[in-house]
């Protein structure tokens, strides 16, 4: 499937204008990011009528890359400062609004991260097939300063696009990438892999910030990615249902 051009489906840096602040305050909470459980939405008024679309995201990558690290920072809550291994699943829940680009409607994107242990996954058969049950993406994550985890990018995508798994956005997340003075992975390398597998690579590092800026960019790709994929389903449903009432 295609990846749409950065900006094309949603309205990028929406969270800077000023339409957008009535929506924004809702994953608000005294200027810090709101920690939403998993009965628990945005609250609007009234008048104001938003669709919520729903989305499961698998968290993907080798130990220590900063699986929950970065759930964590999507979710607007304070990084772990320690690495541990996750012991089972973890899932955080992340609303993030968005205006489409072509109609001007506003929705919200309920994300559903999927973390889970490399060493649970491999001991216990029956936790890769939950979090792959009715996925809708995949973030591949590598980290800068680990040069074996970029390698195995092609292994993680040859698993992702086997025949079995149905449709899945699959993005590619770099992560450490503030730590510069360590980096193992040349901007070549990235420029190399992009070209080769048309999936583009986003990066991430650094403190978590109060402000909305740190994370637009990956939940905007997110969302612009999975709509898109939505409307070319849809869009093929209904020309094969098209074609069936003409055969009929």
């Amino acid at each position: 499937m295609s990846v749409p051009p950065p900006g094309s489906v949603v309205v990028a840096d929406w969270h800077r204008y000023k339409d957008s602040k009535e929506y924004f305050s809702k994953i608000l909470h005294k200027k810090r990011r709101r920690n939403f459980g998993l009965l628990e939405s945005p609250v609007m008024p009234p008048h104001v009528a938003v669709d919520t679309v729903h989305y499961k995201i698998f968290i993907s990558g080798k130990s220590g890359v900063g699986k929950t690290a970065i759930a964590a920072r999507l979710a607007g809550m304070n990084i772990p400062s320690m690495h541990h291994e996750t012991t089972g699943i973890e899932t955080t829940v992340v609303y993030w609004p968005v205006k489409l680009k072509e109609s001007s409607r506003v929705l919200f994107f309920r994300f559903q991260l999927w973390d889970c242990g490399e060493n649970a996954l491999r001991r216990f058969d029956h936790l890769l097939p939950s979090c792959k049950e009715q996925v809708d993406a995949v973030l591949l994550l590598f980290s800068f300063t680990d040069r074996t985890s970029f390698d195995d990018l092609p292994n993680q995508l040859a698993k992702w696009s086997e025949p079995s798994v149905r449709r899945v956005v699959k993005m590619v997340v770099g992560t450490k990438f503030d730590l510069f003075m360590h980096c193992d992975v040349a901007e070549r390398d990235i420029r190399d892999f992009q070209e080769t597998w048309g999936i583009p690579v986003l990066r991430t590092g650094g403190e978590v910030t109060d402000g909305l800026g740190d994370v637009a960019s990956l939940l905007n790709c997110l969302a612009e990615n999975l709509w898109h994929q939505d409307c070319v389903t849809a869009g093929s449903a209904s020309h094969h249902s098209q074609e069936t009432v003409t055969l009929l």
